[in-house]
């Protein structure tokens, strides 16, 4: 159906076309927590997941490490509940705008040993081509 669309309607219309056949099956998903705008973690969505996250209200993905479908906290009890979804312009790639249920959205924890609020929590330095934690994520 996505060859037979035009320009104008992918990128004007009011109707949802998401392109999954353009990266093999798989959109990029940013996710943000809505409160503060930072950005927490990026994950892949395929259709499955896609209808999945809007049934349930909760952020899920397809695991491109486990080869499986994952709602983010069903492990860890760190859920995140759909607040809007943006689709951009190509409908190639979407952000979840989300609200973190409790604890953080990243596997790893910080030197206390509590999870990271958001998976990016360092940030290169050109000058000396190394990584830097960020102010309280250590």
């Amino acid at each position: 159906m996505a060859n037979q669309l035009t320009i104008k309607q992918l990128e004007e219309g009011r109707s949802l076309y998401l392109q999954f056949e353009k990266r093999g099956g798989l959109l990029p998903v940013t996710v943000q927590e809505l409160s503060s705008g930072h950005i927490i973690m990026m994950g892949s969505l395929n259709k499955e997941a896609f209808e999945k996250t809007i049934r349930t209200k909760k952020a899920t993905f397809w695991s491109t490490s486990r080869n499986e479908l994952w709602t983010k906290g069903e492990t860890s009890g760190n859920y995140m509940t759909i607040k809007e979804i943006l689709v951009d312009c190509d409908q190639d790639a979407l952000v979840f705008q989300v609200e973190l249920v409790q604890g953080g959205a990243c596997h790893t924890v910080n030197r206390m040993g509590v999870h990271r609020k958001g998976c990016f929590y360092r940030k290169y330095q050109a000058q000396e081509d190394t990584l830097e934690f960020i102010k309280g994520q250590e």
